[in-house]
This record gives structure tokens, sequence and C-alpha cells, in this order.
């Protein structure tokens, strides 16, 4: 038992290799660049760190960004469990936000019934946009790499539509696209007085225990796990490969979704174009550095968090310019798919062997 145990930690030890190295690897590269650019590293990073965790309101900002990067995040966590690939969070994002918006901004109602039915609204809106590339993919075996993206611009456009057009504020200065704002009843209150940390976060927590939940628990989450592992021996076994996609797809969608109402509920208080655009490849970058876990998720998510909440205390202070950090972002996801790499490469070994094993077998036969 003491022997299982040990290589249980061993093997969980292991998957954290590469995503340390890779950050480890990543702010090095960065530090270099800093340097050659002739700016102080050392003030640069201790500006980033004090940024994000350098005080109650520091960690606060971090995790407050952490909150919408945990439901992107989410939102290709659950399709990439089904074999799919949900690079549309963005767009989902927006439409839930538009959805939830609507009823934000119209409706007068309790906050009790109020909230609830924002985020219901959002998570609707989230996930019959996710419909749309799930039928494509499934349907007509479009890829939904190439079909997720293009609907995100899609997705911007019709926010730009509605802030500009149906929805938007009467009495905006200057005539600037945006929304009215949020009734009071939908704000969600701080979870402490002088920071911005908001229920939303404690929400993200509660979507990463059901995403734990419904992978490790429900019988509809290890029919996922097993289309997405192995549609063949799914299908072998009766599972709906279809039906199980969609509901990945569906349910990943609408995680989206609410996160784009809980950026209105705390952060914007208004539609605007565009809005929260860095967050579109974020996600998807929290989602892989985490290896798709919800521990794993949170962890990136924080990661994250920090380092747009330090970036802006180092571009005022250390002079460094924002870019630095895209850099550092991409520099990681360029690592870890090194990581991918290595697995596509011990996976054609693996059949190697299993392809030289069954002609031994059939020539002795």
């Amino acid at each position: 038992m003491k022997a299982k145990t040990i290589q249980a930690l061993a093997q969980k030890g292991r998957k954290l290799v590469f995503p340390l190295v890779s950050i480890v690897l990543a702010l090095a590269i960065s530090a270099i660049i800093i340097q050659l650019i002739g700016c102080d590293t050392l003030l640069a990073l201790r500006c980033l760190l004090e940024g994000g965790f350098g005080s109650l309101n520091a960690i606060s900002e971090t995790l407050v960004k952490a909150t919408s990067l945990i439901f992107m995040a989410l939102s290709f966590a659950f399709a990439q469990r089904s074999g799919m690939y949900n690079l549309g969070g963005m767009g989902q994002f927006y439409i839930g936000a538009i959805f939830g918006g609507w009823v934000g901004i119209n409706l007068t109602l309790p906050a009790a019934l109020h909230i609830p039915l924002m985020l219901l609204c959002g998570f609707v809106g989230g996930a019959l946009f996710a419909l749309l590339p799930a039928i494509l993919r499934i349907r007509l075996g479009a890829n939904e790499l190439i079909s997720t993206i293009m609907f995100n611009s899609v997705a911007t456009q019709i926010l730009s539509m509605f802030v500009s057009g149906p929805m938007k504020d009467p009495n905006s200065v200057n005539g600037a696209s945006q929304s009215c704002l949020m009734q009071d009843s939908v704000k969600l209150p701080t979870l402490f007085s002088g920071v911005r940390l908001h229920l939303g976060f404690l929400l993200a927590l509660a979507a990463l225990v059901i995403f734990w939940f419904f992978y490790a628990r429900c019988t509809r989450g290890f029919e996922v796990r097993v289309v997405g592992m192995n549609p063949q021996v799914a299908q072998y076994a009766g599972m709906n490969i279809r039906g199980n996609q969609l509901v990945a797809m569906l349910i990943g969608g609408g995680l989206a979704g609410i996160g784009g109402c809980i950026e209105l509920m705390s952060v914007q208080s208004r539609l605007v174009q565009g809005f929260s655009a860095s967050l579109s490849f974020q996600g998807i970058s929290v989602a892989l550095l985490g290896d798709c876990t919800p521990v794993g998720i949170f962890l990136s998510s924080v990661l994250y968090g920090a380092l747009n909440a330090g970036s802006g205390r180092m571009q005022m202070l250390a002079k460094v310019p924002a870019s630095a950090l895209e850099i550092t972002q991409s520099l990681i996801i360029l690592f870890l798919a090194g990581r991918e790499i290595f697995r596509y490469v011990d996976r054609q070994k693996l059949r190697g062997m299993l392809l030289r094993g069954k002609r031994k077998e059939e020539s002795h036969v």
C-alpha cells in the first residue's frame, strides 16, 4: 500500500516538473530581454512580485484577475476532456455577458433573484454560442479549432453592434459605444472591506469543485473522459460519443458565459466594446499550464493573475513595457508545447512497440 502511495506521489511530482521548468525558463529569458532593453531586471522582478503579492490589496487584485481566468480555462478544459478543443471561450464570454447584461440592465429585482437570474442567462448565452461550432464538428466534421476561433470574431462584432445600437447608453460621454450601468442589485459584494475581491472568486472556486466532481464522481463525466481518451473503446461500450462531446462543449461554453457576467457584475459594471480582450488566449494558457486539472487551473490562474496585477507596477516603477509580460506568457506556452511533443513521441513509440509485438505473434502463428 505504501509503495503504491509513493508511486502515485512520484507520478504527480513528475507532472509538476514540466510546468515548473516552463515557468522558470520563461522568467529567465524574460529577465534577459529586460536587461537587454536597458531596464533593471532585479527592480522589475521585485515590482512584479510586489504588484502581485506585496500587500493585501495586491493579493486581492491578483485573485480578482484570476477569477475570470478560471472560468475561461474551464471552458477549454471541459471540452478538452471530451477530445474537443474549445478556443472560442472569448466569444462565449461576450455572448454570455450580452445575455446576462440585458437582464442586469433592464430588470429590477431583489438581489437574491437578480444575481442568479443574470448568471443563468449568461450560462445559457455562452452555451448556445458553443452549440454552433459543436454542431459543425459533430454533424459536418468541421474542425472546431478553426470554427471556435472564427466565432470569437463573430462575437466581438455582435458585442460591438449591441453596445453601439440596441443597448447603447443614450447619455454616454462623446457617444462612446457602451451600455448603461448594471442595476445595483446585481453588483457582487466584496469579501473584505477596502479591497475589490468579490463573491465571484468564491463562485469560481465552486466551478472548479463542480469540474472535479463531474469528471471524478459522475457517470456522465466518466463517459466523457472515455470518449476523449479512446473513442473506439467508448463506441464499443455503447457510449454516445456525439452526445457526450456536445454536453462537454455546452457546459464549457456556459461557464465562459458566467465568467462574462461576473466580470460585468464586479469589475466592468457595463458592457463596453472589446472589454477584457486580453483574457482570450490567457484562459487557454492557464488550462494548458494546469494540465486541465482543478488544482492546476487554480494555481495557474493565480500565477497569470499575479503577472497581470504586477505588470502595472512594473511598468510604472521599473519602466518595463507591458509587452515584456506578454513575451513571458507566450514563452510559457511555447515550452508547454514541448511537453505535448514529448507525449506525442512517447505515444508513437508505444504504438510502434505494440505493432511489433503483434507482428511477432502473427509470425509465430
